[in-house]
């Protein structure tokens, strides 16, 4: 039997910070081949999972800086013995079903540490652009001895509310001037935010970088805050200029103290764990749905019908799940 195969080997390696064995168990876990699917159950069933990690959330508008950010953020971790994850959700080829950016490429001196594993996943069909075995990945990289794992989104839409719901900390890139028309849904992605950085604040952008943080530090006195024990902090920083970057990190670390020392942190990932078994389980129960072969046929009938108009798409809905109940 192969590494691949093999959970028990596979699971001490990857606990032994091998990283051909942690690449090859998240390939397993993102695979939908049936045979791939169940020897990823079987390595993740074999580890241990600390709790003394940080899951940190990314998302900006188009053009933010999130790599540049990310690949500054990360490296000043190092420095401070940290090792870090960074998870990357891009875009999926039409084509060839792979990450169109690939972010790997895209953070190239975090890349080179020994102590720095990034992982760009196509975002495939997934709703909002959020991979659906990213919760699967980041527990592995935890596994493997990652202690601060990051997971930057698509973009700006709905894949915020996912990546939200799976980390510790969800943090908020801005740039300075970006205009109503491109930043007219933030009050939806401002509203998930735990700590709200205004990026590129340098050189000419430096006073309207100081201008915006101001507005959005007026703004979250007018909204409930996300959390009972943590008030959304605002800063500037520029990645590309390195400013900023540690007093981020000090931020962050102040949100783990005060959600830590209440409770919250732990009532949070376990509120998590449980949303996350059930959406393993609609989404499980609907690939068993799809393919019961006795439903096959039935299933291509109703497609047609409810297509062609000659019946209501509900109906149709009830009639498979009642079938699919009874075999």
């Amino acid at each position: 039997m192969t590494l691949a195969y093999d959970p028990v080997v596979t699971a001490r390696r990857i606990a032994a910070g091998d990283r051909r064995a942690l690449a090859r168990a998240i390939t397993l876990v993102e695979s939908t081949r049936p045979e791939h699917r169940e020897a990823a159950l079987q390595i993740l069933a074999q580890l241990s999972i600390p709790e003394n990690t940080l899951r940190i959330g990314i998302t900006g508008v188009p053009g933010a800086g999130k790599s540049t950010f990310i690949e500054a953020f990360g490296l000043h971790l190092l420095t401070l013995g940290h090792r870090v994850a960074v998870l990357s959700i891009d875009p999926t080829s039409a084509i060839s079903g792979g990450s169109i950016l690939g972010d790997k490429t895209r953070m190239e001196f975090l890349s080179r540490s020994a102590n720095a594993y990034i992982r760009p996943s196509p975002a495939g069909r997934t709703l909002g652009g959020v991979a659906r075995r990213t919760r699967e990945t980041l527990n592995l990289c935890e596994a493997a001895g990652y202690d601060v794992v990051i997971v930057e989104t698509v973009g700006v839409g709905q894949s915020e509310t996912a990546v939200a719901s799976m980390t510790d900390l969800f943090l908020l890139l801005l740039v300075p001037g970006g205009g109503d028309d491109l930043q007219g849904i933030k009050r939806g992605i401002v509203e998930l935010a735990d700590l709200v950085l205004v990026n590129k604040a340098d050189g000419d952008l430096s006073a309207a970088a100081n201008r915006a943080a101001a507005d959005y530090t007026h703004a979250f006195r007018l909204l409930r805050p996300r959390s009972r024990h943590w008030r959304v902090k605002v800063a500037t920083c520029s990645a590309l200029q390195g400013q900023g970057i540690e007093e981020a990190w000090e931020l962050a670390c102040e949100f783990r103290s005060a959600l830590d020392n209440s409770g919250e942190m732990r009532e949070n990932r376990s509120n998590q764990a449980r949303a996350w078994l059930w959406d393993e389980v609609a989404e499980t129960l609907l690939s068993h749905f799809r393919m019961d072969p006795k439903l096959a046929e039935r299933l291509t009938l109703l497609e047609d019908a409810v297509q062609s108009g000659s019946i209501n798409p509900s109906v149709a809905a009830e009639r498979l799940v009642a079938e699919f109940r009874s075999t």
